[in-house]
């Protein structure tokens, strides 16, 4: 029998993912009144200040500058003028008295913030953004008054791992005719922090400097008149046009003498072809969230060469500050009907009968058969006991159903946090995959007799399961559900489904109905004693048994290899192969005895911190080269609109929408992975489907209404609409052959 000392292993990594956690998604907020009105917001996650800067008072003629200040909460961050991969730049909307006159943000210079497999530009820590106001001549405030009121109105998007939506209004008093300085050294900060031109009295347009498109792929980019003191230096670039290049991607970058070159891929999804691009330039940031004391200088390039084909980018509403309205609204406790008043009795009791029937079904999933026939082989041995197997049993179902409730409210906290996940969200991450191929390599080496842990463990150690038998039934149990989350069985979808627009108490009801259904057929041989009758004895066969198990389980790190090679491309996947080698290496050196283990075992794990320090990397890499047939397909997109769906299978042709949104992290990964597969888009081409994009980056009511009268609530949301049949809605996280499957079918 295996080793428990793995379902240790197992379990920490579980319960680490579980301490993600976030404990709620509505902003509190708090404010700072001024006089009439508020002049600072405060939420979880940011405090914004309206600031201003008028060292001569308000008069024609005179310097005037306002701003919103916005401190961050550490790791998060919100956005600049081009938010890259995703997210939303920060809105103001200002209410000036007559005469005065807002500009645009002066943006300062952003920082690059990988998140995954994406690349966003934004700001963390304090950043203040100014925006200069011109007084007119015909200003006149009246003999009586002293101050002018200034009102904004401002959105932001602030994200860590999760985004919110959030919004604030402020109110200042600004003396007319005192000095108004004291946040003078603020504004002078974010006037050093403002991109210069990279030619002193230019507006940017640098001669001989350009952006020349190669091989419809890559955009050649040349400037001059760089500062000296950039020179050698690797740089980071900013475009102020978003999706043009694939921001997320490594790319060379070179100095031949004063000129700085670079070669940078286009993005798959470009759908911006601008004759002028306009960049910014700056000095590569060190690691960490220390103050940005860089200089960024911009430039115009002529792009020269022309743009391949793009793709269609679905029309945004503008009402954002409605959409922001009904956030905030939310957030303030007014929940939607379907969450606020449960489900009805009946739905409820098929939600929970669903569960329980697929989570018994989910024994015989591929992923979770080797876990059963485990625990089966521990009734065997133990077959006369039947006090420890009832122990067992009680111990191994709460394991199950207390790991379930805990993936649940995860599930759920991450939803009401903003995010749209779906069952078996946590392989999106590579690192995650990777880590569960490891321990069942491991597991199934075990299996396989390849080595024991009483071989080179401690006793005290390797008797552990023997000593705290209650303990190593229970972290069975959690084994078996990290196991089991990847699979989906039959009834399990709609209960899954109905959790999104459940109570919380009703929702995690459904998780330990599921949990209740995978520990049922243990749960059963521990307290039926014919069950535990029917058993085979033991014997030599459990060996045999045994070393057949080490195959499913290798075929279960097979499928998270093919996982890992959908996140991170060909090189990940190999990578990952060269690596569970490794391992494989090194505990089969441990096993041996004598002089052969010093040896072997000091060569192994020599090569193995060689193997991981050249190969570890390429695991969490993203690809960066998209094929010519997924460049050219994702042209097939078009904007989503009310009715359009309709309209177009009424004429016979099917239909496939995105509901996505450019903050939704799943929505973006989805997006460059199974939506770009070529696979995918040849059979959508194949069937005639049309193809329609739905944004809902700006909350549009319209995409709101759509999604309700699909019983969702959130994005992302993929669904097929065929001609004389029901819409067929998808899971939220899109894999290759269930969209290939479901278009066979129409």
């Amino acid at each position: 029998m295996p080793s428990r000392l793995f379902h240790r292993f197992a379990a920490t990594l579980f319960f680490i993912a579980a301490s993600a956690l976030w404990t709620g998604a509505n902003a509190q907020f708090g404010s700072k009144t001024t006089g009439q009105g508020t002049s600072v917001v405060t939420t979880p996650y940011v405090r914004a200040e309206l600031l201003a800067h008028a060292p001569q008072g308000v008069a024609p003629g005179q310097p005037l500058w306002l701003g919103l200040q916005i401190t961050h909460q550490p790791e998060w961050h919100t956005y600049w003028k081009n938010p890259g991969d995703s997210g939303l730049p920060t809105d103001l909307a200002w209410t000036l008295p007559a005469g005065l006159d807002a500009g645009e943000i002066a943006w300062p210079l952003p920082k690059k913030i990988p998140i995954g497999t994406l690349a966003n530009y934004g700001y963390e820590g304090t950043v203040l953004l100014p925006v200069p106001v011109t007084v007119a001549s015909t200003y006149a405030p009246g003999p009586l008054a002293k101050d002018a009121t200034i009102q904004l109105r401002a959105s932001w998007l602030v994200c860590r791992k999760e985004c919110i939506p959030e919004e604030g209004e402020f109110t200042l008093q600004l003396p007319i005719q005192s000095t108004t300085a004291l946040n003078g050294a603020a504004f002078e900060a974010a006037a050093k922090a403002q991109p210069r031109p990279v030619l002193a009295g230019t507006n940017g347009i640098v001669p001989d400097s350009q952006a020349q498109i190669a091989d419809g792929s890559l955009l050649s980019v040349s400037v001059q008149g760089l500062p000296v003191a950039l020179r050698g230096k690797t740089l980071d670039l900013f475009p102020e046009t978003a999706e043009v290049i694939d921001n997320a991607a490594s790319w060379k970058q070179a100095w031949n003498g004063s000129v700085w070159t670079a070669q940078i891929p286009l993005s798959a999804q470009r759908s911006a072809s601008p004759s002028l691009m306009p960049v910014v330039l700056a000095e590569q940031a060190a690691p960490g969230h220390g103050p940005d004391t860089r200089t960024g200088y911009r430039a115009e390039l002529k792009v020269l060469g022309t743009w391949p084909q793009g793709a269609s980018v679905a029309a945004v509403s503008p009402a954002l500050e409605a959409a922001l309205k009904a956030n905030a609204a939310q957030a303030g406790g007014a929940a939607t009907p379907a969450a606020g008043s449960g489900a009805s009795s009946l739905t409820l009791t098929a939600a929970l009968l669903g569960a329980l029937l697929g989570g018994l079904i989910l024994n015989l999933m591929p992923c979770v058969f080797p876990v059963l026939a485990i625990k089966v082989v521990g009734f065997t041995q133990h077959a006369q006991d039947r006090r420890a197997h009832r122990i067992s049993g009680i111990a191994y179902t709460a394991g199950v159903v207390l790991s379930f409730i805990a993936l649940g409210a995860l599930m759920l906290g991450l939803r009401a946090a903003g995010e749209a996940v779906g069952w078996g969200f946590q392989l999106q991450s590579p690192a995650v995959v990777a880590s569960l191929a490891a321990l069942f390599t491991l597991i199934a080496l075990n299996l396989a007799g390849v080595f024991e842990f009483g071989h080179f463990l401690p006793s005290s150690v390797a008797s552990l399961q023997a000593r705290h038998p209650v303990a190593d039934s229970f972290l069975t149990g959690v084994l078996a559900v990290a196991v089991a989350s990847p699979c989906t069985a039959p009834f399990m979808g709609a209960s899954m489904g109905l959790t999104a627009t459940l109570p919380a108490p009703q929702a995690l009801a459904v998780f330990a109905a599921l949990g209740l259904g995978l520990a049922l057929p243990y749960l059963a041989a521990s307290l039926v004693p014919a069950v535990a009758r029917a058993l085979p004895r033991p014997g030599a066969w459990m060996d045999t048994f045994r070393k057949l198990m080490a195959f499913p389980m290798l075929a279960t790190v097979v499928w998270l290899v093919w996982v890992l090679g959908q996140q991170s491309g060909i090189d990940g996947a190999g990578a990952l192969l060269i690596l569970l080698v490794g391992l494989s290496l090194v505990v089969w050196a441990l096993s041996l005895a004598g002089r052969a283990r010093v040896w072997m075992a000091s060569v192994s794990i020599a090569a193995m911190a060689l193997l991981v320090w050249s190969f570890a990397p390429h695991i969490t890499n993203v690809p960066t080269t998209q094929s010519a047939t997924q460049a050219s397909s994702a042209t097939g997109w078009q904007p989503w609109a009310p009715g359009a769906a309709e309209q177009i299978v009424a004429g016979g042709r099917p239909v496939f929408v995105d509901f996505t949104a450019a903050w939704c992290v799943t929505c973006q990964y989805n997006k460059k992975t199974t939506l770009a597969h070529a696979d995918v888009l040849a059979d959508l081409q194949t069937k005639n489907v049309a193809l329609l994009r739905a944004d809902w980056t700006r909350r549009d009511p319209a995409i709101t209404a759509a999604l309700a009268s699909l019983g969702r609530s959130g994005v992302p949301v993929y669904v097929f609409y065929r001609p004389g049949k029901p819409p067929v809605v998808l899971t939220e996280v899109l894999s290759v052959d269930e969209v290939r499957a479901t278009i066979a079918q129409l």
